[in-house]
C-alpha cells in the first residue's frame, strides 16, 4: 500500500503507542518501518497544540527582552509577538497635560469615591505647562494635587510657588527625566505613562511606552493593561563613537533610515558595542525618540552602566531580563558608527534626515537646548564643549532650558571637563547665551502664548528636542531643526546649521 493511500486512510493509532523498540527514532523512520513492517503504528504527526513549551534544551523558543518582561507581567510561561496579554503595570505616571483627563477617565468609570490599585506605584509630575500665568493650565496642576491628597498618593513632585522654582523642594521638572532621576526606572518592570515620550525609560532594560487616558484610567483602578505583544526590530550599533557624534545623531540616523512609520507598533531592541560604551543619559537619548519611528517601545540591556546609576536611587528589588540568542526579529540593522557624520531632521518630520554640512546655508533665528531629549546634563556638557573652543559669542538667541531641577544646579556646579574648572552656566554666560530658564517642558510643545521660548513668531529654530511638525514649538509657521546639542552649540556661534566638527579639533 502507497504511503500517500496510508495517509487518506484516517488511521487513528498515535505515537504514543509507539512500542518500546521504536522508542528514540523519529516520526519519519516510525512511519517507514511501519510501513515495511506492514504494520501500521501511524499515520499522522502527533498534535502538538496541547503541550507545553519545553523550557530546557535546544528546543526551547527564544524570547526577546520585551517579550520575557511581556510574559513575567502577564504571568505566563511564554508570549509571542501579535498575542493580546494582560499586563500588570509596575508603575503609572501621568502629567499637568493628561493628568486631569486620566483622572477624569478613573472618577467616571470606578466611581467618586474608588481608590487607585496602589498608591505608591503611581507617579503625578507636573512639567509641560508650569512657568505660565494661563489660568487653565494652573488649574490642571491643582486637579494633580487635590487628587494626591485624596489618593495618598506617596510620589507627587508638587509645585506651588511658579515664581521660584527653587522654593518648591519636591518640584522635579521633565517627568522623563525625573522618573530616571528619582529612581522609578527599574530592569524588568513595566512603566507605562500618559506622555508618549514615556519610552525613555527603556533605556534601563525595562517595557517603558506611552498610553492614552481611557487607558491610564483603567490602569489607575486595576493596576492592569491590555496590551498587545509587540515584535521586536534590532539595531546593532558597533564601533567606537566618533568624538563629535552623540546619540542624537545615532537615532536620527535610524528614523532617517526607517521613517517615521518603520516601526510602528514594534519594540526597537539597541545591541552593540557603540550602546555598551554609552552613558545612561546618552542610552536615554536613543530610546527617547523610538516613538518618532513609531516604536511601541525602545530597550536597551541592562549591564554595569545601569546597575552603577540605580545603587544610589532605588532600593526596590528588581531583575532584568535579557534577549535570548535564539530569540526572533523582524529584522536586523546593522550600524557602523565610525562612518556617520554630524545630522540634523529638517522641517517637517523627524525623518527628513540631512547631514548639518550639506544645510550650511540655512540661517537660523534662535536655538533652543532643552527637553527630555536634550536638557539633561550631558547635553549641556555637551554644548558647553563646543563653546568652550571658541571665543566667539553666539549669533542668534540661545535658549537654554535644563529638563529637572537637578540639572539646573549640576549647570551651576558642574566643571566642564577641559574648562580649567568653568561650570556650563559660566560658559554660557561668557557665549552670550540666555540665563539658563525654569526647568520644564518649556517651549518644546509650544503651549500657551507666555510659556518661555515659544516660537511666537514664524521664525527658523535650531532645537535638541525630539519633534518638528508645524507648530510643534508655538507658531504653525515656523521651521524646526533637530540636531544633538554639540550641532546646536556650533550653529548658535555661527548663525548658520553648523557641523560641530568646525569648532572641534
Amino acid at each position: 500500500m502507497a504511503t500517500s493511500s496510508l495517509i487518506s486512510s484516517g488511521a487513528s493509532l498515535f505515537f504514543n503507542k509507539i512500542s518500546q523498540k521504536d522508542a528514540g527514532v523519529s516520526p519519519a523512520q516510525v512511519i517507514t518501518t511501519s510501513i515495511q513492517q506492514k504494520k501500521i503504528l501511524s499515520v499522522m504527526a502527533p498534535q502538538t497544540s496541547e503541550r507545553k513549551p519545553s523550557t530546557t534544551g535546544s528546543v526551547k523558543t527564544g524570547m526577546t527582552m520585551t517579550e520575557k518582561i511581556f510574559a513575567r507581567a502577564s504571568e505566563k510561561s511564554k508570549v509571542s509577538p501579535g498575542e493580546n496579554v494582560w499586563v500588570n503595570v509596575d508603575v503609572l505616571m501621568t502629567h499637568d497635560v493628561c493628568g486631569p483627563g486620566a483622572i477624569g477617565v478613573f472618577k467616571k468609570e470606578f466611581g467618586d469615591n474608588a481608590k487607585v490599585w496602589d498608591s505608591e506605584k503611581v507617579v503625578l509630575i507636573p512639567d509641560h505647562y508650569i512657568f505660565t500665568s494661563d489660568e487653565r493650565a494652573n488649574r490642571n496642576v491643582d486637579i494633580l494635587r487635590d487628587f494626591a491628597n485624596e489618593q495618598n498618593i506617596k510620589y507627587f513632585y508638587d509645585i506651588t510657588d511658579r515664581g521660584n522654582f527653587k522654593a518648591n523642594p519636591d518640584y522635579k521638572g521633565v517627568c522623563h527625566i525625573a522618573l530616571a532621576q528619582e529612581g522609578h526606572c527599574r530592569p524588568g518592570e513595566v512603566l507605562v505613562g500618559t506622555d508618549s515620550h514615556t519610552c525613555t525609560a527603556g533605556a534601563f532594560g525595562q517595557f517603558a511606552t506611552g498610553i492614552g487616558n481611557t487607558d491610564a484610567g483603567f490602569a489607575l483602578g486595576t493596576g492592569k493593561l491590555l496590551l498587545k505583544v509587540p515584535p521586536t526590530l534590532r539595531f546593532v550599533l558597533d564601533g567606537e563613537m566618533p568624538d563629535y557624534l552623540l546619540a542624537k545623531d545615532l537615532i536620527l540616523q535610524i528614523i532617517g533610515e526607517i521613517s517615521v512609520s518603520g516601526a510602528t507598533y514594534k519594540a526597537m531592541e539597541f545591541v552593540g558595542s557603540t550602546v555598551e560604551s554609552l552613558s545612561m543619559e546618552e542610552r536615554m537619548t536613543l530610546c527617547n525618540m523610538v516613538v518618532e519611528a513609531g516604536g511601541k517601545n525602545g530597550i536597551i540591556q541592562a549591564d554595569a552602566t545601569t546597575f552603577k546609576y540605580l545603587e544610589d536611587k532605588t532600593s526596590v528589588p528588581f531583575e532584568p531580563v535579557y534577549s535570548d540568542t535564539q530569540a526572533r526579529y523582524v529584522a536586523e540593522y546593522r550600524i557602523d558608527v565610525t562612518k556617520l557624520e554630524p545630522l540634523v531632521a529638517k522641517p517637517h518630520s523627524p525623518d527628513n534626515r540631512g547631514l548639518a554640512r550639506e544645510c550650511k546655508d540655512v540661517k537660523l533665528d534662535r536655538v533652543y537646548i532643552g527637553s527630555c531629549t536634550g536638557g539633561k546634563t550631558e547635553d549641556f556638557l555637551a554644548a558647553a564643549k563646543v563653546l568652550l573652543a571658541s571665543d566667539d559669542k553666539v549669533k542668534v538667541p540661545t535658549f537654554i532650558v535644563p529638563a529637572t531641577q537637578k540639572v539646573w544646579m549640576d549647570l551651576y556646579t558642574v566643571p566642564v571637563p577641559g574648562s580649567g574648572g568653568k561650570t556650563c552656566s559660566q560658559i554660557f554666560e561668557r557665549a552670550g547665551c540666555e540665563p539658563p530658564n525654569s526647568p520644564s517642558c518649556g517651549a518644546c510643545v509650544g503651549g500657551p502664548l507666555d510659556i518661555y521660548a515659544r516660537m511666537n513668531e514664524p521664525q527658523v529654530c535650531l532645537s535638541t528636542t525630539n519633534r518638528n511638525f508645524p507648530g510643534r514649538m508655538g507658531n504653525k509657521e515656523g521651521q524646526i531643526y533637530l540636531a544633538s546639542p554639540y550641532t546646536a552649540a556650533a550653529s548658535a556661534l555661527t548663525g548658520l546649521v553648523t557641523d560641530p566638527r568646525e569648532f572641534m579639533h
